[in-house]
């Protein structure tokens, strides 16, 4: 694929647009064919247009995934039967109409759908109805997207909660949209428990995201 690369601010954050597309002064605007062939050792989306590529999470980032996933995925989704509970998925990747033919497409890191919402969880390869929950997790090839342009998508697109979580500085935001804004409802750092909306059943030690022992 003959691809036109446009240096980015973060650094390993890519943001590519194909050549064909600008031709006879059409602006650049990347579709899902360009995510179906963006490496394999890249997470691939598409933002107002644009394809941005991140490496594969790795590091503090996947270690605060995988806590994630046992803290929340374990009682909301894997323990719960019916309606009751939630689907919990890693890396989902969500498709956004933007108009009749253009699309955003995301990947959080995590994200979480009420089964009372969508009782069956899609077959395909991507999710379009908007979650309940996404999670971020920081790091620096992506901090800035996911503070901006992916955090305003999920606004836009009604998603009512948002988790920030940042292995840096050992914290975790939890935003509600209000309005169509995000307000924040609480920051957690240090050794404290984690009990915060929409998982307010459940509650784990912060700690326990980045692997360090509570004294």
């Amino acid at each position: 694929m003959n691809e036109t690369v446009m240096a980015r601010t973060q650094p390993r954050l890519e943001s590519l647009g194909t050549a064909s597309r600008t031709a006879r002064g059409s602006p650049p605007w990347a579709t899902y064919q360009d995510v179906l062939d963006a490496p394999p050792d890249k997470v691939a989306e598409v933002l107002g247009g644009r394809l941005y590529l991140q490496p594969r999470p790795a590091g503090s980032h996947t270690t605060a995934g995988i806590a994630l996933s046992v803290h929340i995925g374990g009682p909301y989704d894997v323990l719960h039967d019916g309606l009751s509970g939630w689907w919990i998925r890693q890396e989902p990747e969500l498709h956004f109409a933007t108009s009749e033919d253009r699309e955003d497409i995301v990947v959080p890191d995590m994200a979480g759908w009420r089964r009372t919402r969508m009782p069956v969880y899609p077959a395909g390869p991507f999710v379009t109805l908007a979650p309940d929950w996404v999670c971020e997790v920081l790091s620096p090839s992506t901090r800035k997207l996911d503070l901006t342009d992916k955090r305003d998508t999920y606004a836009r697109e009604g998603i009512p909660h948002l988790w920030l979580v940042d292995p840096k500085v050992q914290s975790l935001e939890a935003f509600e949209l209000q309005d169509g804004q995000w307000q924040l409802l609480v920051k957690l750092t240090d050794t404290v428990t984690v009990s915060a909306p929409p998982f307010v059943d459940t509650s784990f030690p912060l700690s326990a995201l980045w692997r360090r022992k509570t004294s």
